[in-house]
Formats: structure tokens, C-alpha cells, sequence
């Protein structure tokens, strides 16, 4: 039994110690209910080890005595004693199962495609062991272990990014990842791709031999598209906050009108994206010498005026995929489920609810950029931006100065909305029409991924063009401006004569990404909450 010692934050995280020193690294208690989308990130970035809560060992034990009868009894369960999809009446004999279960993940390893990332691996393994702790998939505690190990030593397995249609779950995929358990398929070892088997003894992890229902239990879910949505989830919060910072930066650059951003607009509208995006916006203008500052100027263009409509329709479609991904990472998601001693054969398995999300997610983030780069355009173009130079460089022409810096931006946003389009309408039957509908939701997610990263870049060229023009406004700008101009100028010079900027785009979305500014923004005006 583990002895759970301290509650560290309200992130949910909790320091285990089994005879172990203070300062040991902090470990996550796996119970099949209450994992958050910090607890994963935590897992899969920060590299939290986990343990099994007692109650989980209890009803995973449990569970798989319920598997156990019904093997002895002799029933005809599907994935238990039966092929599988369309082979579902190929009866099974008794001396045959295990050979079964071992040939399940050999045969569904099929994927292809660039190596998904290890955090992303690492991610799928801790809800996948979450979804085990729920006590109804019918795997040996033992399997169950094996999975933690592989986590806690860090093991990292090949597992090809292509290959699942999302339905019966990421089969492929969770495939390549549970070869390892077995002692095949590839694992990364110091940066290079092995044969497991040639690394058992460097890796420190003996294979094991599925039992009935394991290999099943084991590929049958949606775990590592969800994986993938958590962390899109998680990053998605980071960049709408950066958006948000860098459009008021902006604002301030382009003289903005105020009125836009009054309280009284957007309760007559009250959308809950809108209100907290227009709220922000107040408390990060504040201070500012240049808001309403030109002369003559009735009202701006949509992608400032209607900046807190665009956003917080986002912010609404953000908050929409979190409730979902919340609830997917604490569900069981293979098939059969094993209830009071009955295999109850399901579709929990289907990807659809998270393909809806994600395809909904990527056009909220396609959004943010898309608005984002007409900003930047505008803050280039010495017919709109309010009497800065062209280009945001001084002696244009010389100087190209951010001329083609917009180009890139342009470019990411174009690309954004083709990758936008969602992949869950479009359903390809498979395994000889036994699995007619397919959720498509493992495109749907990386899509998502693909789409957050551009939109980072393109946000980062804004915050950079708006962080130049700050510096040539002789007036004092907002508190947000202001704080977000100290941290890029703490790694970035201004542009004075033309330069290569390509690193300094790099550099500047990597602080973005790693929120960096956030705080500095926060610590001041308080949390950005969305």
C-alpha cells in the first residue's frame, strides 16, 4: 500500500513518498476520476511520476477476478474468448487466448508517419493507466504496473503519428505504444530508434505475456488522440492570453478608440467570452496616453473594434473542448466494459465527441490568428497605422524593415484555414463495413496542434511589430503594453537598420509559448482568467 503524505497545490498534484527523501520528485496519485489537464501536462512535460492510489489497485483487482469467472465458466465474450471486429464469431479455444491478445497488438501496429513526440507518448500512457484505475476494463494489476513502470523510467516508444481513424480508438497508435509491454516494436534510446528487444537490459523492464482481454483492453480507446487534445487544450489557454496582451499592445499603437471596450456593449451582448475578453482589455489599457488620441478619429477598423466579439467567440469555443477533454481523460474508453461479472460491449471507443471539439477548437485558434494578422498589417501600412513610418523602420526604403515579416504571418494564417477544415465529417468505413462510422478524431486533434503553433508565430509577429511600434510613440502606452515592451525588449533590440529577424520571430514565440510575458503582465494587472 502506498502511504499518500502531502497535498502539494490545488493543481491536484500529491507528494507520495514510499521511504523516500524530501525534495524527491513530485508524484501523481492515478484514481480514474479526478485526473486534470494540469495533471497530464505535469506527466507529460514536467516528467511527475505516478503511483496507483490504493482504491484503484482495489477496483482494478476486482475487475479482473470479474474476467477471470468468466473465462473459467467458458463463456463466448467477445475480445475475450472471439476474434475481433468482424471476426467477432471466430470462437477462441481456452489454449489459444493468450496467443490471441499477443497477436491483437502485433497485427494493429500498423502505423506511419513522423514519431509522435514524447510528451505526447507519455501523456497517452498516464490516461490510458487512468482509464485502467476506473476499474471496469478487466486488466491484470500487474499489466497495469508495467504501464507505470514504463512511465516512471521514462521509457519512450516509437509510435508512428498516423493510423487511426478514431474509432475503435486509436488502434494503431495504442499498438506501437503497448509493443513495449510484450518486449517489441522500437523505443528511443539516447536519441536513437532500437529494437526493444536489443534494450531490455539497458531499459531496466522485463516484458510480460497478455492474459485474456489485456491486448484489447490495451489498443481500445482514445487515449492518445486525447492526448494530444489535452495538451492543444492546455497551450490554446496560453496562447489566448498572449493574443489578448498583444492585440491591447497593439491598440495602443494604432491610437484605438475606447469605446469599443465599454462594459455597457458587451452586457447588452452578453456572450461569456466577450465580457471577459472586453475586461481584460480595460485593466491592460489602463494608463494609457495614447488610446482616443487621434484627432478626428470616429471608430477603427473589425479587428480592433470587434476584438472582444472575435476573441471571446473563441474563448467560448475554448471553454466548450475543455469541458469535453476534462471529461474524456477520467472515462473508460475500451471495449467490452466489465460490469457486476458481464462483458457489456460498447462504443465508448468512439472518438466523436473529441473530433467535434478539436475541429471546433482549430477554427477558434485559426480565428485568433487571422484577426491577429490584419493587425499586423495594419501596423505596417503608413496609410493606417497613425503616422508611423512604413514598415516600422526608420529611412524606409533602405530599409525593408517588418515588410516580409507580415509576408510569414500571411502565409501561416493562408495555411490555417486549410488545415481548418474538420476532419470529423468525413467518415471512411473500415474493417470490412463492420465499423461503418469513424470519427476521424485523431486527424481532427493533430490538425489542432498544427494550427496552435502557426497561430503562436503569428502572434508573436504581432506583439513584435506592436513592441516596435510602442518604441516609436513618444506617448506613454497601457499597462499591458508597457509590461509586455519590457520583457521582449529584455531579449530583442529595437530594429533600428535592417537585420535578420527570423531568430528573434523564433525567440520571441518560444517566450510566448513558455508565458513568460503572461506573467509579467498578471503579476501586475492579475490573472488574464478566460
Amino acid at each position: 500500500m502506498h502511504h499518500i503524505k502531502n497535498i502539494i497545490s490545488s493543481l491536484g498534484i500529491v507528494c507520495v513518498t514510499i521511504g523516500c527523501a524530501v525534495g524527491a520528485d513530485p508524484v501523481l496519485v492515478i484514481r480514474g476520476h479526478d485526473l486534470s489537464i494540469q495533471d497530464v501536462v505535469n506527466v507529460a512535460r514536467n516528467k511527475f511520476k505516478v503511483v496507483l492510489a490504493d482504491e484503484a489497485i482495489q477496483k482494478i483487482e476486482a475487475s479482473r477476478k470479474q474476467v477471470d469467472d468468466l473465462i473459467q465458466a467458458k463463456k463466448v465474450v467477445y475480445g475475450l474468448t472471439t476474434g475481433f471486429g468482424l471476426l467477432e464469431n471466430v470462437v477462441i479455444s481456452q489454449d489459444q487466448i493468450q496467443q490471441l491478445q499477443t497477436n491483437l497488438i502485433r497485427s494493429h501496429a500498423v502505423g506511419v508517419g513522423k514519431a509522435l513526440s514524447e510528451e505526447v507518448v507519455r501523456a497517452s500512457l498516464v490516461l490510458r493507466i487512468n482509464t485502467f484505475a476506473k476499474g471496469v476494463s478487466g486488466i491484470r494489476l500487474l499489466t497495469v504496473q508495467k504501464l507505470v513502470e514504463m512511465l516512471n523510467k521514462e521509457i519512450y516508444p516509437y509510435v508512428p503519428e498516423q493510423g487511426s481513424v478514431g474509432a475503435s480508438g486509436d488502434l494503431a497508435p495504442l499498438s506501437h505504444l503497448m509493443l513495449v509491454l510484450i518486449g517489441e516494436g522500437e523505443v528511443f534510446y539516447r536519441g536513437q530508434r532500437v529494437e526493444t528487444k536489443d534494450y531490455l537490459r539497458q531499459l531496466d523492464f522485463e516484458p510480460i505475456q497478455l492474459q485474456a482481454k489485456e491486448g484489447l483492453a490495451l489498443n481500445n480507446g482514445t487515449a492518445v488522440l486525447t492526448a494530444v487534445a489535452a495538451l492543444v487544450l492546455y497551450d490554446t489557454n496560453v496562447l489566448i492570453k498572449n493574443s489578448i496582451i498583444a492585440a491591447c499592445a497593439s491598440f495602443d499603437a494604432l491610437k484605438a478608440c475606447s469605446s469599443p471596450f465599454d462594459a455597457r456593449i458587451h452586457q447588452a451582448r452578453p456572450h461569456d467570452g466577450q465580457i471577459k475578453c472586453a475586461t481584460h482589455i480595460r485593466s491592460l489599457l489602463q494608463g494609457s496616453a495614447l488610446i482616443n488620441s487621434q484627432q478626428g478619429k470616429v471608430q477603427d477598423c473589425y479587428s480592433i473594434r470587434c476584438f472582444p466579439q472575435v476573441m471571446g467567440a473563441s474563448i467560448d469555443a475554448y471553454n466548450y473542448a475543455k469541458k469535453v477533454i476534462e471529461t474524456e481523460i477520467n472515462s473508460a474508453t475500451d471495449n467490452p466494459l466489465i460490469f457486476d461479472g458481464v462483458a457489456c460491449s460498447g462504443g465508448n471507443f468512439h472518438g466523436q465527441p473529441i473530433a467535434l471539439a478539436m475541429d471546433f477548437l482549430g477554427m477558434a485558434i485559426a480565428e485568433i490568428a487571422d484577426i491577429s494578422e490584419r493587425r499586423s498589417a495594419r501596423l505596417l501600412d503608413p496609410k493606417l497605422n497613425g503616422g508611423l513610418p512604413a514598415f516600422l523602420v526608420q529611412g524606409s526604403g533602405l530599409n525593408s524593415g517588418f515588410m516580409i515579416v507580415q509576408y510569414t504571418a500571411a502565409a501561416l494564417v493562408s495555411e490555417n484555414k486549410v488545415l481548418a477544415h474538420p476532419a470529423c465529417v468525413d467518415s471512411i468505413p473500415t474493417c470490412a463495413n463492420q465499423e461503418d462510422h469513424v470519427s476521424m478524431g485523431s486527424i481532427s486533434a493533430r490538425k489542432a496542434m498544427d494550427i496552435l503553433n502557426n497561430a503562436f508565430s503569428v502572434v508573436s509577429i504581432e506583439l513584435f511589430l506592436a513592441v516596435q511600434a510602442l518604441d516609436l510613440r513618444e506617448q506613454a502606452a497601457g499597462l499591458g503594453g508597457q509590461l509586455a515592451r519590457n520583457v521582449v525588449r529584455s531579449k530583442i533590440t529595437f530594429l533600428q537598420d535592417d537585420r535578420i529577424l527570423y531568430k528573434n520571430i523564433h525567440a520571441l514565440t518560444a517566450m510566448l509559448k513558455s508565458g513568460v510575458v503572461i506573467d509579467a503582465v498578471e503579476q501586475t494587472v492579475g490573472l488574464l482568467d478566460i
